[in-house]
């Protein structure tokens, strides 16, 4: 990365950490594969965000590694990592890759959620521990300079994140919250992921986390399956919403024109 890319990186990833925290509306992109050329491809599109999944998704620290940097050369959106756990070491690798800030999964309390803003932080603010062999390229290098751009949301997917929802929301330094839906419709006595049954408690649970990070005045977050899904929570009050994932649009895609090449569209 020159020296200009990396002046406007830096602008990029900062100006991201203002719009999160003003709540302006945001709209992102899910990626699960370890495909460089397919994120710096989408990374092109616009979306003010590309996410990186090294949860469920198929990416170790090398896939990481390469999917900021194709971020970066897409240069029309910031990259962030959802972490595989709430891990300082999970958490500060992504953030030493180049990501502009990191999604953590199953945070159940406000100390979970204080633990994730602390592991985004260097000392005397975090515990972050200095190394940043690729950020440094375009996030600081300045401890406080990296603190003040980099941004952290916590996932509320089981039903004590639920319960705690307001409590986590108020934690001091976390820019905002993101649902899982999956989760969460387990959480609210899914059977399954799609189990409509718990469509109205599913949706008082999202109000509910909606409600609380605008009292808050936090960031809120949702993943969706498509882009009038993203469209609708954005209406609802979100501020927030992924764009379903790679792999799941290149299978759908795929089937969509085998069933046209057999007349069966």
């Amino acid at each position: 990365m020159s020296a200009a890319e990396g002046r406007a990186a830096e602008g990029r990833v900062a100006d991201f950490a203002r719009r999160v925290r003003a709540r302006e509306t945001l709209v992102g992109y899910w990626v699960v594969l370890d495909s460089p050329v397919s994120t710096e491809r989408l990374a092109r599109v616009g979306y003010d965000y590309v996410c990186l999944d090294a949860q469920h998704g198929l990416l170790d620290y090398k896939g990481i590694l390469a999917g900021m940097m194709a971020v970066d050369a897409g240069g029309a959106s910031v990259g962030l990592v959802r972490v595989g756990a709430n891990d300082p070491f999970l958490i500060g690798q992504s953030l030493d890759a180049g990501a502009a800030g990191v999604i953590v999964p199953l945070v159940n309390t406000p100390e979970d959620a204080a633990r994730a803003v602390a592991a985004t932080r260097y000392p005397p603010v975090g515990v972050r521990s200095y190394g940043p062999m690729r950020s440094a390229l375009r996030i600081g290098p300045t401890p406080a300079e990296s603190n003040d751009s980099t941004v952290v949301l916590a996932m509320i997917e089981t039903p004590q994140g639920l319960d705690n929802v307001e409590a986590i929301c108020a934690t001091p330094g976390l820019d905002g919250i993101y649902i899982g839906p999956s989760d969460l419709r387990l959480a609210v006595g899914g059977s399954s992921p799609t189990d409509a049954s718990v469509d109205d408690a599913f949706e008082a649970a999202a109000e509910r986390i909606c409600v609380a990070a605008r009292e808050a005045g936090v960031t809120a977050g949702f993943h969706t399956a498509g882009g009038q899904i993203a469209a609708k929570r954005l209406g609802q009050g979100f501020t927030l919403a992924t764009v379903s994932a790679d792999l799941v649009h290149l299978e759908q895609a795929a089937a969509t024109h085998l069933r046209a090449a057999r007349g069966q569209a």
